[in-house]
């Protein structure tokens, strides 16, 4: 099982170590199993985690210590400063700027100098003026006036408009975020970017923007090119296959300190988890599978869809929800509303919700200081199935002749997520609502509208989400924002958020807060349904792994942990 096979490389490492010798594999093959498994439920399709796809799939739950930034998410979903890439430190509130400086011994695995240009490129392709660049989100960098970057330097001065200021302005350039322009320019025929954007070459810039958005997608088998997907982190990529998952071993271009363990695997989504954990391999789990972190943690699972009212969750840092489209049968608003009202959502909070609660607010998760006292008071409406409700506000439509269809889309392969959905349809069919699953293994958030009326989300994503100040999320109902699925228009929420971003005491959030969600209950953009559970699991043979609320995920510090002896 997971403890003795830990235990056997440790100590067969220290014996070795011990005797002085090298541990060499037999005719140049390479160690068949890595030195720790991590299970997650992330997709990664992209090694740009700033994507709609590579945002909502998870991708940075892999990649969060091979791309860091100048800070990373933490277990708790704080921001914490990543001293080894450099530090950004507030020089100004009025207008609001910040100096960010890059460690002199900050390279690329290519050895290629971290500079200031790849904080010019993530600034322009966030920032939403070039609509070029496929952003997730403009949250944050959309407010950015100027940034101050001398060819090759390695510091940079970025401010921000005047009148704009971005409370989480330390999660800026974090984790994920800092892709190599150097790379980036190859790919895109463009021989520096850094004067590209600084000239406003619009003809180069949208040649970098298509390499930005598409030349970091990766699949199980497709080779792992060393020059493309540079690591400026612990660890670096070194392959990926369905079979043996994603496989990450030491940087040796990293300056600061080494690994606990040499290597690691991730096991994705689209590759043999499932096999990985039956088979004993999996030693840290991540996921949305509850029945995986118990297997992991070695108890046994509670049946499917027990009553989660005397669990003891954590609180969560995301809200699962359906997300629905301005397209198709959803655009009525009728629609919208029946489905809310024949929807069992005491039900799914009771069988999916953490501690069984089912949550209204959209703008705060539980873990918010407001959180609880906010949900009492949204609570209200729509709290269980009323399907008399749901039929008259069918029969008050303008076109009762068709029955409507709502199709509900996710990645396949989440039995929590199949059930809600089924719960929906069985419970819905009885009020005149067809639901339709329409999941497949590589649903991606861009087939909303197309095919699919609606997406069942936790949080901003499909696999670990939030952060404790609750950015970017709360931009998911931000008009013109990309990270507004539904594409909500209302001009006062949007206000709100902005006003939102900038604000840090609770008295002058809580009327933004109700602003938001008022409106949003008005007009149904989403459904907010229960506080997200998931499951966050080391083996006893595992250690410091700390569970990562946030959408990090338990890898956050996944270069600290080891195995015991």
């Amino acid at each position: 099982m997971i403890g003795p096979r830990l235990r056997r490389v440790a100590a067969l490492a220290a014996t070795l170590a011990a005797a002085g010798t090298v541990m060499v594999a037999c005719g140049g093959e390479e160690e068949e199993h890595s030195s720790i498994d991590y299970l997650t439920d992330a997709r990664v399709a992209s090694y740009n985690a700033n994507t709609p796809d590579g945002y909502a799939n998870g991708s940075l739950m892999a990649l969060t210590r091979v791309l860091p930034g100048f800070s990373f998410i933490g277990p708790d979903g704080q921001i914490v400063a990543d001293r080894d890439i450099g530090s950004a430190t507030l020089q100004e509130d009025s207008p609001q700027t910040v100096e960010y400086a890059f460690n002199p011994a900050a390279v690329y695995s290519d050895g290629h100098k971290m500079t200031c240009d790849d904080l010019l490129l993530a600034a322009t392709a966030l920032g939403g003026e070039h609509r070029q660049f496929d952003a997730a989100s403009n949250a944050g960098y959309q407010d950015i006036k100027t940034v101050d970057c001398a060819p090759g330097s390695r510091t940079a001065t970025v401010t921000f408009e005047r009148g704009k200021t971005y409370e989480n302005w330390r999660g800026l350039f974090g984790a994920g975020t800092l892709l190599p322009a150097h790379v980036v320019g190859r790919l895109a025929g463009v021989s520096n970017v850094g004067n590209a954007i600084r000239t406003n070459d619009r003809a180069a810039i949208a040649k970098i923007a298509k390499a930005w958005n598409t030349g970091f997608a990766m699949k199980p088998g497709e080779a792992i090119d060393p020059k493309v997907f540079v690591s400026a982190g612990p660890y670096r990529i070194r392959d990926f296959t369905a079979e043996k998952g994603l496989r990450l071993v030491s940087n040796d271009k990293w300056w600061g300190q080494e690994p606990t363990l040499g290597d690691a695997t991730i096991w994705t989504r689209g590759t043999d988890g499932d096999t990985a954990l039956k088979d004993g391999v999996v030693d840290v789990v991540d996921s949305d599978d509850l029945a995986a972190a118990d297997k992991v943690a070695g108890r046994e699972s509670p049946a499917p869809g027990a009553d989660r009212g005397a669990a003891r969750d954590p609180a969560s840092l995301s809200v699962t929800s359906l997300v629905f489209s301005r397209k198709g049968a959803v655009s009525d608003l009728k629609v919208r509303q029946a489905l809310a009202s024949c929807m069992p959502r005491n039900e799914l909070a009771r069988a999916h919700g953490a501690n069984g609660v089912v949550w209204s607010m959209r703008s705060v998760a539980p873990a918010d200081s407001l959180g609880p006292s906010l949900n009492v008071q949204y609570g209200r409406r729509y709290p269980r199935s009323d399907l008399g409700r749901a039929r008259n506000l069918l029969e008050d439509r303008e076109n009762t002749d068709r029955k409507p269809m709502v199709r509900i889309g996710y990645p396949a392969g989440s039995e929590a997520d199949a059930a809600v959905v089924k719960t929906i349809a069985d419970t819905c069919a009885r009020a005149g609502v067809s639901v339709r699953d329409v999941s497949t293994p590589d649903f991606s958030v861009t087939s909303l509208g197309k095919k699919a009326d609606a997406v069942l989300m936790a949080g901003d994503t499909f696999a670990a989400a939030g952060t404790a100040s609750g950015f970017p999320s709360a931009y998911s109902l931000s008009a013109g924002d990309p990270l507004n699925l539904s594409d909500f228009p209302n001009r006062s929420v949007r206000e709100a958020i902005a006003d939102l971003a900038s604000s840090s005491r609770d008295s002058g959030r809580l009327p933004l807060l109700r602003t938001i969600d008022t409106a949003a209950w008005d007009e149904l953009p989403t459904i907010p349904l229960y506080g997200t559970v998931r499951g966050r699991e080391a083996s006893g043979a595992v250690t410091h792994a700390v569970p990562g609320l946030g959408r990090s995920g338990t890898g956050w510090n996944m270069d600290r942990w080891g195995g015991t002896a």
